[in-house]
C-alpha cells in the first residue's frame, strides 16, 4: 500500500490501470489497495481519462489538503512555524524575533504558542495533523535527536525539550539541524529539484551547511556532517563560541559583520548605517542601495565564504551550492564577490560543473523543510498519517 500511495502522491492523477502497469501488481490487487486509501480520505476518484476503447479509467488524485503539518524553524534569534500541507505549500506562517540561545524555556512557549496559533488559522478548520518538524541550530546525532550541542546552546543544557508538542497533539517530533532542512526543503521544491548533489548553505547568525549526496542529506557518523561554519579560515583570528579560532562563522555570520560594521563606522561618516546601531538586516539594505562601507562589509563576507566554498568545491564536486540565510537576500551583490574568490581557489573542472546561486524558498526554507521531513516520513511509513492511524486501530 505504501508504494502505491507514494506514486499516487508523486504523479497526483494517475489511473488505477497506471498504477497497475507501473508497479506490475494485477488489477485486482491495485483496486483493493485503492478502496482502502479512498476510505482513509488520502486520495480521492475525480473523473475518467479519455479511453482509447473499452471502459475509461477512472482517475485517481491525492489530495493535497487530506492533513496538514508544522515544520518549525527554531533560529539562533528567532522562531517561526510554517503550516504546509502535503504538497510543500504553506498554509499558515507566523515568525517572531527571539533571544533563542539563552532564553530555552521562552523559546519553548514561543514554539508553542506559533503553533497553536497556525492551527487555529489552519483554512479547513479540522486538526488532521500529521506531525511537527523540528529545525533546531546545533548538531543533531541521528541516534539522540532531542540532544542539542552544549558547546553551541549552553543555556539549553543538551535538551530540546518539546515533548509537550507530542503530549498536546499526539503526534510525532521529529528533529534535525536547521540547515539540512533547509537543503531538504530545496530538495523537494526549491532550487535543488532534480539536483542529486549539492550544498545548501545557510548564511544568518552562524553559518551552517547541508549536503545532498544521491538525493538525500547526508549526516555523517553522529550528525555532525556540514558544520561549515566552524571550518577555520584564520587560525590566528577571534575566538569561536565552539572553542576554536577565527572560524568562518567568526567572520561571516551576523554578530562578525555587525562588529565590523562598528569598527568601521567611525571612517565612514556619509555611510547609510552612521548615526544607527547596525544590525545584519540594516547592512543588507544599506548594500542593496550601494552604501560603499556595506558592499566593503560583503565583498570581505563574500571571500572568506568563498575560501570555504572553494575547499567544498575540491573535496565534494557538488552541481550546486545555494545559498540561503539573511545574505542570500543580496544576489548578485553577493554572488558577484563570491563566485571571483572562487575562481581564484578551486580547480577549474570543479567550478565549471556547478551552479552557485541563491534558495528559492527564501525565509521559509528551513520551516517548510521542517515540515517536508515529516511528510518524507509518512510517505514511507503510512501509519503516520493520521486518518491510516484510526483505521489500523479500528481493524
Amino acid at each position: 500500500m505504501d508504494s502505491n500511495l507514494r506514486l499516487i502522491w508523486k504523479e497526483q492523477r494517475i489511473s488505477r490501470a497506471e498504477i497497475s502497469r507501473r508497479t506490475g501488481l494485477s488489477r485486482s490487487t491495485v483496486s483493493e489497495t485503492v478502496d482502502t486509501l479512498i476510505q482513509t480520505g488520502l486520495i480521492a476518484e475525480v473523473g475518467v481519462a479519455p479511453s482509447n476503447g473499452g471502459r475509461p479509467p477512472v482517475v485517481i488524485e491525492f489530495r493535497d489538503d487530506a492533513c496538514a503539518i508544522l515544520g518549525v524553524d527554531m533560529g539562533a534569534a528567532h522562531v517561526a512555524v510554517a503550516l504546509t500541507d502535503l504538497r510543500g505549500r504553506v498554509l499558515v506562517w507566523e515568525r517572531r524575533g527571539h533571544p533563542v540561545r539563552t532564553d530555552p524555556e521562552g523559546t519553548r512557549a514561543l514554539i508553542s504558542g506559533l503553533c497553536e496559533t497556525c492551527l487555529a488559522n489552519w483554512p479547513p478548520g479540522a486538526r488532521r495533523l500529521v506531525g511537527i518538524g523540528v529545525a533546531v541550530p546545533s548538531p543533531v546525532d541521528p541516534a539522540h535527536p532531542d540532544r542539542l550541542s552544549e558547546v553551541v546552546l549552553p543555556a539549553w543544557q543538551g535538551s530540546l525539550g518539546l515533548d509537550v508538542l507530542t503530549k498536546r497533539y499526539g503526534v510525532p517530533v521529529m528533529v534535525d539541524n536547521d540547515a539540512n532542512l533547509a537543503a531538504l526543503g530545496e530538495r523537494w521544491w526549491g532550487a535543488g529539484r532534480e539536483v542529486e548533489d549539492f550544498a545548501y548553505i545557510k548564511v544568518a547568525t552562524g553559518v551552517g551547511l547541508g549536503h545532498v549526496i544521491k538525493g538525500q542529506i547526508y549526516r555523517g557518523a553522529t550528525g555532525v556532517a556540514g558544520e561549515i561554519g566552524h571550518l577555520a579560515i584564520d587560525p590566528n583570528g577571534l575566538p569561536c563560541v565552539c572553542g576554536l579560532k577565527g572560524c568562518l562563522a567568526t567572520l561571516v555570520g551576523a554578530p562578525a559583520l555587525v562588529a565590523r560594521a562598528r569598527a568601521l563606522l567611525a571612517d565612514h561618516p556619509e555611510s547609510l548605517l552612521a548615526g544607527t546601531e547596525p544590525t545584519l538586516v540594516s547592512i543588507e539594505d544599506a548594500a542593496l542601495a550601494g552604501d560603499p562601507l556595506a558592499l566593503a562589509l560583503v565583498r570581505e563576507a563574500a571571500e572568506h565564504l568563498g575560501i570555504a566554498v572553494a575547499g567544498l568545491l575540491n573535496l565534494m564536486n557538488p552541481a550546486m551550492v545555494v545559498l540561503g540565510g539573511g545574505l542570500a537576500r543580496l544576489g548578485d551583490v553577493l554572488l558577484e564577490p563570491l563566485r571571483e574568490t572562487i575562481r581564484h581557489r578551486t580547480l577549474i573542472s570543479s567550478l565549471v560543473g556547478c551552479e552557485i546561486r541563491t534558495s528559492e524558498l527564501g525565509a521559509r526554507a528551513t520551516a517548510v523543510g521542517a515540515a517536508t521531513m515529516v511528510l518524507e516520513a509518512a510517505l514511507a511509513d503510512l501509519s503516520l498519517f493520521p486518518a491510516v492511524a484510526r483505521r489500523g486501530n479500528q481493524r
